[in-house]
């Protein structure tokens, strides 16, 4: 019995709440179109009036069809007397009656008039749709709301600001806040609002801050609070100018990886063997073309692409390298000019064999997701994701070379050939196998390096000619084999390039290197960290 009667209660009230439910839904259908028919009417004097009334019954929705206003996609229905959202007012495109959702397909063209506004309401409408967004769930959208308000100065929205502020706890949105008070005050006729408005701007890296300062200046030149107001002004381009010059030096960090793993690998063949070799840039060549290749194989799989293509790129590059070792270079030991110039033959060959493999068009090679994006650290100063990934991934490779340099029985004679190939083979090194391995680890950095450019660059066959000069500018200053030497002088031409391109450009930046290594090398002609090597032996 008890159980038939809890089951009774339970159905009433589940019809109870069904009942409330479907007379709230019939109430908000009925103010809807009690809206939408006054909406449809109205002239733009009254349109205020509607859409106010419709912001305080139901904002989101208000929004929603302020949002299609100013964004001319809200029409309504000649006959029917219906709002509708088309997005192509076109016959046989699609509308959305608002009311229900419900899509109808536009047979006639003349029978949908859009909703028009003029520049008043379109204002009002930004400002009604910030306003919103000023008590969202999210920071971001409260951030974004406020910095779409700066400028105005709105009293009653201005009361609204203040009391949010008062209330707002996370940091970013308290700070976006200020500034919207901020440069309304420094319209205020009062100086004490205008001098705490001066300091709070002066300590804002946001681009308003300074705008509304010089808007300040250029408006009220005389002022007793123009000193103060210039010497904020000062403080935000100091720090403008700071940053700004953080940001270069990263972008110089970047190239100077770029220079790294460009080098790296032409240092240890050129240290141990004396090898010019003029293909190193057609090395680096198959390692972007492997990238672009293992991306065709895996076009649903873009992100793990590139991890499968850094192996990839070293074997195929490093097997290249043992060939032109094996097959051409061994014989050409001792004869420097020969040498160069039977690299230099091949690497016209390796780039005509990709022409005809893959046509002389470059290829495109998409960057993951993960490698996407900026860092943004201050308003100021906004750090690309791909150089940093690269900046790091040349730091692995050094460090993992320097390891197998110092660490493995290979690099142990790999430095007993540098230093001394005579006494190396006396203590039974086979050098000529030496020599292939360390040119073909050599050759599969150079991939690798190949892999990081198809990120920056577009992949085509005379990309390694791009790179071949700067190759072995960086070995020769560094100090020819010496990876630490590899890496504080490609670090530090890529910074020297960018910090001479803004005032040379990037042409006469070049050439200002160019000559600086050219002085330098007349001092100091082993390079910056001269390595104990062949040189020691003559």
């Amino acid at each position: 019995m008890l159980y038939m009667r809890l089951k009774k209660v339970l159905y009433w009230g589940m019809g109870c709440l069904l009942m409330l439910l479907a007379s709230l839904t019939q109430a908000g259908e009925a103010e809807f179109i009690a809206h939408e028919q006054a909406l449809i009417k109205a002239e733009f004097e009254q349109k205020e009036q509607i859409m106010a009334a419709w912001y305080a019954a139901d904002t989101q929705q208000a929004v929603d069809l302020m949002e299609l206003m100013l964004a001319s996609q809200l029409y309504y229905h000649k006959k029917e007397k219906r709002l509708y959202k088309v997005i192509d007012a076109s016959t046989g495109a699609v509308a959305d009656r608002l009311i229900d959702g419900e899509p109808v397909t536009i047979t006639k063209k003349r029978d949908f008039k859009r909703v028009s506004i003029n520049n008043y309401l379109r204002t009002l409408f930004l400002q009604d749709i910030a306003k919103a967004g000023l008590t969202a769930a999210e920071p971001e959208q409260r951030i974004a709301a406020a910095e779409a308000i700066v400028g105005n100065t709105d009293p009653d929205l201005m009361a609204t600001v203040a009391g949010l502020r008062a209330q707002e706890t996370n940091a970013d949105v308290q700070l976006a806040f200020e500034l919207v008070l901020a440069v309304a005050n420094l319209q205020s006729a009062d100086a004490s609002q205008q001098l705490a408005a001066i300091e709070t701007l002066g300590d804002s890296l946001q681009p308003a801050a300074l705008n509304a300062l010089k808007e300040f200046l250029a408006s009220n030149p005389e002022s007793d609070l123009a000193p103060i107001a210039n010497k904020a002004v000062d403080s935000i381009n100091g720090k403008i100018d700071f940053y700004n010059g953080v940001e270069t030096l990263y972008f110089g960090l970047s190239l100077g990886s770029v220079l790294v793993l460009a080098g790296i690998g032409l240092a240890i063949t050129f240290g141990v063997m004396g090898v010019i070799n003029m293909a190193h840039g057609e090395l680096i060549m198959i390692g972007a073309y492997t990238t672009y290749v293992i991306q065709l194989l895996m076009p649903n799989h873009i992100g793990w692409s590139l991890l499968v293509a850094v192996p990839a790129a070293f074997v195929v590059s490093g097997l290249v390298g043992i060939l032109l070792e094996r097959g051409v270079i061994r014989f050409l030991y001792g004869r420097p000019l020969e040498t160069l110039l039977a690299t230099f033959g091949i690497s016209l060959i390796l780039q005509q064999a990709v022409r005809s493999i893959f046509s002389p068009l470059n290829r495109s090679v998409e960057t993951p997701s993960w490698m996407s994006g900026l860092i943004e650290i201050n308003p100021l100063l906004s750090l690309t994701q791909s150089r940093m990934y690269i900046i790091v991934f040349c730091l692995l490779i050094f460090f993992l070379l320097l390891a197998i340099m110092k660490r493995t029985r290979l690099g142990l004679q790999v430095r007993a050939v540098s230093q001394n190939r005579n006494m190396a083979r006396a203590m039974g090194v086979r050098s000529e196998w030496v020599d292939a391995l360390t040119f073909g680890l050599g050759s599969g950095v150079a991939g690798i390096a190949g892999v990081a450019l198809s990120q920056l660059t577009n992949v085509g066959p005379n990309m390694g000619q791009a790179y071949i000069i700067d190759s072995f500018m960086v070995v020769v200053f560094g100090g020819v084999g010496n990876l630490w030497g590899t890496l504080v002088a490609g670090l530090s031409l890529g910074v020297a390039n960018k910090l001479l391109e803004p005032w040379a450009g990037a042409v006469l930046a070049k050439i200002l290197v160019l000559i600086f290594i050219i002085l330098f090398i007349q001092k100091r002609p082993r390079g910056l960290f001269p390595q104990r090597g062949r040189a020691a032996e003559d």
